[in-house]
C-alpha cells in the first residue's frame, strides 16, 4: 500500500489542554478550531506526515474573563500569532496503530522540537456518505515558559498562580483525501 493522503475534519477534531491553577487545581480547556493535514501508509507508518494548525483565539476554558486574559499579550498574543502550529519531522513506531511522532510545536513564534504520543491510527471506517475516516490521539507535555509564555503572578501564600507545565491531548478524526 501507498502512502494515503487525509484532511484533519475541523467539526470532530479538538486540542484539550490542562494546568495547574493556584497550585491547588487544574484548569482545563480547548482549542475548538483545529485544521490539517496527515499522510499515512499504515504498510510504514514511520514515514507519516503531519501539519496542524489550531487557530489560537479559539482557546474555551469555560470562562470569558480567563479566555479573554489567555488571548491577549501576557499568554497567546492571537493579534499578532493566530495560530499554533505543529509539523512533523520523524517517526518511530511503537506497536500496532502507536506512534512516536516528533515535530516543532509552535506557539507565539517559537518553535520547539516535540514529541506527540500517537494512537489509534489502526482502524478505518466507511462513513454513510461513502468516505473513508481514521481518527487518533495524541498527547504531549510541554513547559509553557519554554514558548515565551511567561506571564505568572506570586501567591502570598507562596507558589504561583499558573503552573508551567501544561499537558495537551488532541483529538483528530480523519478524511481520506480523493
Amino acid at each position: 500500500m501507498s502512502a494515503v493522503s487525509y484532511k484533519i475534519d475541523p467539526v470532530h477534531s479538538n486540542a484539550h489542554f490542562k494546568v495547574r491553577h493556584l497550585m491547588v487545581s487544574t484548569v482545563r480547556g480547548e482549542f475548538s478550531k483545529v485544521s490539517g493535514s496527515v499522510r499515512f501508509d499504515p504498510d510504514r507508518p514511520e514515514a507519516i506526515a503531519i501539519e496542524a494548525a489550531i487557530e489560537a483565539a479559539s482557546v474555551n476554558t469555560r470562562d470569558e474573563t480567563r479566555d479573554t486574559h489567555l488571548r491577549s499579550a501576557d499568554f497567546l498574543e492571537v493579534e499578532k500569532h493566530p495560530e499554533i502550529r505543529f509539523q512533523s519531522k520523524r517517526a518511530t513506531s511503537q506497536g500496532k496503530g502507536k506512534l512516536d511522532v516528533v515535530g516543532d510545536l509552535s506557539i507565539r513564534g517559537v518553535s520547539k522540537e516535540i514529541t506527540l504520543k500517537v494512537d489509534g491510527l489502526d482502524t478505518q471506517v466507511k462513513d454513510p456518505w461513502g468516505g473513508i475516516r481514521m481518527g487518533a490521539s495524541a498527547s504531549t507535555r510541554i513547559n509553557r515558559k519554554e514558548f515565551g509564555l511567561v506571564w505568572n503572578t506570586a501567591l502570598e501564600a507562596g507558589g504561583v498562580m499558573v503552573g508551567d507545565t501544561v499537558d495537551i491531548l488532541i483529538d483528530v478524526e480523519l478524511i481520506q483525501e480523493a
